[in-house]
């Protein structure tokens, strides 16, 4: 498998057409169709479903679509990072995040980087927690923003807050009629949706372990790959999410609940590499801190419980 058959598999995947997608990529159809049905031996199971019009992609062929468009930028990133290393134009700064830190600061905390270090050229790539642990070892990003603890002795994590967690629920069910705070045990036989599905472990593990510390035993679980599928799933009356507090935002048409309860939120740790003495780790923390000082509206006290090193309010 290489780069090529990615790009020819992914122009087949946009056009649904292998005589369009060879025009795209100025090839002739028969090398076009041969690549792909090299590419399928090589993996082993089908991607494209041809007796289709247009064509369709099987569901391995859909997962093997969004890998490689998110191969294939991160490629061009590459490429273009080390152009510009290479020419002494930007200083890089690879910041890796799980989508859920999206609607709780980190769009702030790169507009406020931007202004400061304007020099720098920010990459952003989304990772979930477990993804950026390696990632940051092999020099893939800098900075990792995620949701699980770790361990790992050449990784240091800082513990920026809690968040608490609520629970999305279908509008018109049973338990959307009330805005009190619900306990986790009250979701015992309900149908619950979590996300990530894969890799694991991952927040979807930390909700699966709450849910059992409180002796609520899930009538089903389905698990989905992204959050913003999992809340489409509950306003389609599908089941019940957890989600962070901040990630309410999202969607207007399901009821949300403030959970109660033991241990009911979700750490956002900022990580990064032991022994980075990049001046700009510190600018990151300096930025961090002077924007959980201004108290933004996502950053409400009654959903996020501060580490001491950012609540400025105590001081």
């Amino acid at each position: 498998m290489d780069l090529r058959q990615l790009r020819y598999f992914v122009a087949v995947a946009q056009e649904r057409n292998f005589t369009r997608a060879a025009q795209i990529l100025h090839i002739a159809q028969p090398p076009l169709s041969r690549q792909i049905q090299l590419l399928e031996e090589q993996l082993g199971v089908p991607l494209i479903i041809r007796k289709s019009r247009p064509v369709r992609l099987t569901e391995a062929g859909r997962l093997f679509y969004e890998q490689s468009l998110q191969i294939l930028g991160r490629v061009e990133q590459m490429q273009t990072a080390t152009r510009r290393v290479g020419l002494n134009q930007n200083s890089v700064l690879s910041i890796g995040f799980v989508a859920s830190t999206l609607y709780g600061g980190l769009p702030s905390l790169v507009r406020k980087l931007r202004e400061h270090a304007p020099e720098l050229d920010i990459q952003l790539l989304e990772l979930v927690s477990v993804q950026q642990i390696p990632a940051l070892k092999e020099g893939r990003i800098d900075i990792g923003f995620g949701r699980v603890r770790h361990s790992d002795p050449n990784v240091a994590g800082l513990l920026l807050r809690e968040e608490c967690l609520v629970a999305a629920i279908p509008k018109g069910t049973p338990l959307a009629r009330d805005i009190s705070p619900l306990s986790v045990a009250a979701l015992n036989d309900c149908r619950i949706i979590v996300y990530p599905k894969e890799p694991r472990p991952g927040y979807a593990d930390q909700v699966l372990g709450l849910l059992q510390s409180h002796d609520a035993r899930p009538a089903e679980v389905q698990e989905v790959r992204e959050i913003q599928t999992a809340l489409g799933l509950v306003a389609a009356e599908a089941g019940i999410c957890i989600i962070p507090a901040s990630a309410r935002q999202m969607r207007s048409d399901v009821h949300y609940r403030l959970l109660d309860g033991k241990g009911v939120t979700s750490p956002v740790i900022m990580n990064h590499r032991i022994g980075d003495n990049s001046h700009y780790i510190d600018l990151v923390k300096q930025l961090i801190q002077e924007m959980y000082a201004e108290q933004p509206p996502w950053l409400d006290l009654e959903h996020n419980l501060l580490h001491p090193t950012f609540n400025t309010s105590r001081q």
